[in-house]
This record gives C-alpha cells, sequence and structure tokens, in this order.
C-alpha cells in the first residue's frame, strides 16, 4: 500500500488548523466531537463522509514508507547553525507572537473531552489541602508559603501557554471558586498577549515568564502544590536532551496523586513527513521555516520520561488520525501521543 497521502502546502481539513502550537478545532466541531477513537472507517469508500476518522490502522508497507521518508531527510544541519537555532530560539518564538498575535489560534473546546481533570473537580476539605502542601511529609518550598494562589483549593499549571487558549476555556468552563490557574511561555511576547486580555483576571489566574528548559529556573509556585500540570504541543518545542531534566523539575510541582496532562506530536505525523532536507536537526527534531523547533515522539519515548521523573502512568495512546477534506477531496494521516501521568500518592500506615 502506499505511503499515508499528505496534502501539499498547510493543513486543509475542515476542521483542524495546524499551528505550530498543535492543531486546533472550530469551535462549533470541536464541542460536539466526542472522545477520539469513536468513529472508525470500516468502508474506505466512505471516506469522505465526515471530516476524521479515528484509530486508523496503518499497514506495514506504509510505515514502511513514512520510516523511509523520514530517514531521507535526516541529514543534520551543521553543529554551529542547530546552535543558533538554540541560542535565538526565545527570538523565534516572540518574532511569531508579534506577527501573529492572537490571530493565529482557536481555543481548544476539545480539552475536557479528553482531560476531565481540568472541569470541576470534588475538592478535599481545605484542612486536608493546607496539611498536604505545608505538612511534614510534603514541606514546603517557600518559607512564607504566600505565593499567587496560595488559598486556591484547586491549582492547574499549563507551560507554553500561547496566547491562552487553554487557559481561557479552563477559567470559562470550571467556576469552581477554588480554582486557580497558572501558565507560563517562553516567549514574553505571548505572556504580554494573555495578560493584555479582557478575561484575564489576576484572582484567579497568573501568567508568567518562564523557559521550562532550564531546569535551574524556579517557579512562583512551591513544590508538591499542584493539583494539574498540562503540556499541550509544548514539549516537542524542546531540544530532547534538555527534555528529562525539564519534565523532573516540573514533577516536583505536583502534589502526590497530581496529574500531568500531555498531547503532542507522534512519530510520523505528517507534519513530520512534510518536512524537507536541510531541516533536520537530529533524529526526529527539526527546525522550522521561522525558526522554532519541533520534536515527534513515540509513546515509549513519553513513558521513559516521565517513569523517570517517578511518575506512573495512567493513560499513553497514540491518536491515529484520519483527517479529510470533502471538498478537495484530500485526506491528511496525523498522529499524536496523549499522556496522563501521576504522581505517586505517599502511603499512610
Amino acid at each position: 500500500m502506499a505511503a499515508p497521502a499528505v496534502a501539499a502546502g498547510p493543513s486543509s481539513s475542515e476542521n483542524m488548523t495546524e499551528t505550530v502550537n498543535g492543531p486546533t478545532e472550530d469551535s462549533a466541531e470541536a464541542q460536539k466531537r466526542p472522545q477520539f477513537g469513536t468513529r472508525f472507517l470500516t468502508d474506505p469508500r466512505q471516506v469522505f463522509q465526515h471530516n476524521a476518522w479515528d484509530n486508523v490502522e496503518w499497514s506495514a508497507e506504509q510505515e514502511q514508507a513514512a520510516q523511509k521518508k523520514v530517514q531521507e531527510n535526516s541529514q543534520p544541519l551543521p553543529a554551529e547553525k542547530q546552535e543558533e537555532f538554540d541560542n535565538r530560539a526565545n527570538e523565534y518564538w516572540n518574532d511569531f507572537y508579534t506577527i501573529h498575535e492572537n490571530r493565529f489560534f482557536k481555543d481548544r473546546h476539545w480539552l475536557f473531552t479528553e482531560f476531565p481533570e481540568l472541569a470541576p473537580q470534588q475538592k478535599p476539605p481545605q484542612e486536608a489541602e493546607e496539611n498536604l502542601i505545608n505538612g511534614e511529609d510534603v514541606p514546603s518550598t517557600h518559607n512564607d508559603a504566600v505565593f499567587p494562589g496560595a488559598s486556591a483549593s484547586y491549582r492547574i499549571l499549563e507551560v507554553g501557554c500561547g496566547v491562552g487558549n487553554t487557559v481561557f476555556p479552563i477559567l470559562k468552563t470550571n467556576n469552581d471558586p477554588g480554582l486557580f490557574v497558572y501558565c507560563c511561555d517562553f516567549s514574553s511576547t505571548a505572556v504580554d498577549l494573555v495578560k493584555s486580555n479582557p478575561e484575564y483576571d489576576p484572582s484567579c489566574c497568573h501568567a508568567f515568564v518562564h523557559d521550562m528548559s532550564d531546569a535551574s529556573a524556579e517557579y512562583p509556585i512551591p513544590d508538591h502544590s499542584l493539583d494539574v500540570i498540562v503540556l499541550i504541543f509544548v514539549l516537542s518545542a524542546l531540544h530532547p536532551q534538555k527534555m528529562q531534566n525539564s519534565i523532573n523539575r516540573l514533577a516536583r510541582l505536583l502534589k502526590p496523586g497530581g496529574v500531568l496532562l500531555l498531547r503532542d506530536y507522534g512519530r510520523y505525523d505528517m507534519a513530520q513527513l512534510r518536512f524537507k532536507k536541510g531541516r533536520c536537526l537530529s533524529d526526529n527534531f527539526y527546525v522550522r521555516g521561522d525558526g522554532t523547533r519541533v520534536y515527534f515522539f513515540t509513546q515509549d519515548e513519553l513513558h521513559d520520561l516521565f517513569s523517570s521523573a517517578g511518575l506512573e502512568k495512567v493513560q499513553n495512546l497514540v491518536d491515529r488520525r484520519l483527517q479529510v477534506n470533502r471538498g478537495k477531496q484530500l485526506t491528511m494521516y496525523r498522529v499524536w501521543v496523549q499522556c496522563k501521568y501521576r504522581k505517586h500518592r505517599k502511603k499512610t500506615n
């Protein structure tokens, strides 16, 4: 069978737009979309009946063709060029957000289908919450215990927030009075756009600039204080050699029982197969035309990163989706990985 058919140029699916921060769905379509894995293509003649099909299996021939395509374009750029992209990463991301501002993105309403942890929760009593954070078993790393959202009973951090397309849907959907949302981005331009959004409310949200690849950089929140950490198409932007330390640092921020949620690019996704020669930095790691970078993961790679940080698997799935543009009769094969990993709860005698 032939290699996965990839449409030329930008993604042309009717309900999905490809961005450097991952695909984003139109709001109406996303709100009615069931959790992935529920629409199957059993008759190839019906491929253009819907905009997307779930769990599309590849044949061995397709897999081999994808591997060959990647190998053909795997010659890495010279070391000095790679160092330039690494040193100027902040500049490239700031340029990106300066050009596009908030016009390039659509809110991620699918989040609450895939990650119900972001919706309103049944919270433990406040007294138990305080003991969990500041008790003898889990000491706080902030001596004065005063930090943004210190009085909150449920805390969510999104790393790589961009212009807020995850944060603002959370704040609009989750009306839990005990909720506090933190969001950070490598780009100061992106964070400024979040803070200038009329929906930004410092009483329940704190946006800040942070380089997650710098494991020595301090977060404005103590260790063991977060219920949820969200990584949506952001870990793939890091240099592979910096990923483990970054995840180790994030794991320390989670409470016992807290969860880390990830959705990111999978190996042989359409976006990887589109890269031409001269864009490869190292195995499965590429630079886009605007200077931003992207890595394409396997399930095992992500499992190793999270388990090495002391997190236990709740979910590690590959979302192989066939997206369709019915107007242009185009098919596009997407591969994403979705993970949930939990911090071990403290055992009590």
